[in-house]
């Protein structure tokens, strides 16, 4: 009998995945993929289920034989393994990530011997459409979203975040997918910045845009995604305060919030010693930390303590012993910031904190030193990487030209070779 094999990325077998599996079955014995926790998220979606459930879902398909665990979204490891004589797949290759597996696939069946892709017709229908949707409302609940970010600590080497402003950033980090280094990348969580998110109010980054403001922020990004949210507290304010703040947010669903240890008028830490900034008491940030924790109603929510002693030229003694007092106060990770284009002190600063503290997470922002990559920082045990305000700063480039162009020409025609197309941009909104 034939070989035949389908992978699948979905937490519920609805009637378009019966409808391949059982097409599947004609060319003979079907051998069913499911997806890896970490492959799916760079693909597709988190999980709602864990990849045991999902494996006892297609076991209890009678049309399939047996059930093995893709570990990669491209298939080469997986059809070398098996070496099927066909592999079966819908036909909904919409976008440039969906087209590279399929050439992918192609490339790979020629190499094992001249298998076959065969290319089932998408299901498309209501009630498919429903059961997409109410996975997606799920993925968006407070009470799922919230320990996300834990959950992706575990499950990959890297958690990429990008800043976020608004239901359109959000949207473009919710579905902004490449194909990279043979595989599909995408970003992890979002970054909402108060830095950025004083900008598009036009105002001055000194904490002038109150928690309501931000909050309303946070619920348009929440309304329209279902990745995990990092909120930039800034200072936190006093104590007496940020208590409620962290039980609002953990309510929403946010799922951590990285709070500075720096007292006064906030100032932007990539100014230093340029402006007068004060560095809080290490006990007085260590009793916030403690008293935000103790105000937590679950344990999925994190708070990240960020060290601003780089930034101050404290010295890195200063950093790695405030590291510890945080971390004995109660704080979930550490933040370290540098304002120096040389990432140096920041690659000793974590080398020497992963000596003493293996498991605890640590954040790097990678603003000044941005020649640095991902994979360098996770060699240093860097866990989270913010790409803190990229978004806002593009955008203000673009719009600029875009208005200058229409200015010199008293018309919008020169502009449109840099403007994206309105179906584009629709095109990412999801309809109700």
């Amino acid at each position: 009998m034939k070989k035949v094999y389908a992978c699948f990325c979905t937490d519920v077998i609805h009637e378009g995945h019966l409808n391949i599996i059982r097409k599947a079955r004609e060319y003979g014995e079907l051998i069913a993929g499911v997806l890896c926790d970490s492959e799916m998220i760079r693909y597709n979606r988190f999980p709602t289920i864990s990849v045991e459930e999902r494996i006892k879902m297609f076991e209890a398909v009678p049309e399939v034989s047996r059930v093995v665990v893709q570990n990669k979204i491209m298939y080469d490891d997986i059809i070398a393994e098996l070496n099927p004589d066909y592999v079966i797949h819908g036909d909904n290759w919409h976008n440039e990530a969906m087209l590279s597996i399929r050439q992918n696939i192609i490339e790979a069946l020629q190499r094992s011997g001249g298998g076959r892709l065969i290319e089932i017709p998408y299901t498309y229908n209501e009630r498919v459409k429903k059961i997409d949707e109410r996975i997606i409302e799920k993925l968006s609940m407070p009470e799922f979203r919230r320990g996300r970010l834990k959950w992706l600590l575990k499950t990959i080497p890297i958690v990429k975040v990008i800043e976020v402003h608004s239901g359109i950033t959000g949207l473009i980090a919710e579905k902004t997918v490449v194909v990279h280094n043979g595989g599909i990348d995408q970003f992890d969580a979002m970054w909402i910045s108060s830095l950025c998110d004083s900008t598009n109010r036009g105002k001055p980054d000194i904490e002038l845009v109150d928690i309501s403001s931000r909050i309303r922020t946070i619920d348009e990004v929440m309304d329209v995604t279902t990745k995990p949210i990092i909120l930039d507290i800034d200072t936190g304010g006093i104590t007496e305060h940020f208590v409620y703040h962290v039980r609002t947010l953990e309510r929403m669903g946010v799922s951590a919030v990285i709070v500075e240890d720096k007292t006064g008028l906030k100032k932007n830490s990539l100014f230093g010693n340029e402006v007068v900034q004060t560095q809080d008491d290490v006990e007085n940030f260590c009793a916030k930390i403690k008293a935000g924790k103790d105000a937590q109603r679950t344990d999925d929510f994190m708070i990240i303590a960020r060290i601003e002693s780089l930034i101050l030229d404290k010295g890195m003694d200063d950093a790695l012993f405030r590291a510890q007092k945080y971390i004995s106060a109660g704080a979930d990770g550490i933040m370290i910031h540098s304002r120096k284009s040389d990432p140096s002190e920041v690659f000793l600063f974590c080398d020497t904190f992963r000596k003493d503290f293996p498991d605890i997470p640590l954040v790097a922002v990678p603003t000044a030193y941005s020649q640095v990559t991902e994979q360098e920082l996770s060699e240093h045990g860097v866990n989270i990487v913010i790409y803190a305000n990229q978004l806002t700063r593009s955008s203000f480039l673009a719009m600029e030209r875009t208005a200058k162009s229409i200015l010199s020409h008293n018309r919008a025609k020169e502009t449109e070779p840099y403007l994206l197309p309105i179906k584009k941009i629709i095109s990412l909104i999801d309809d109700i």
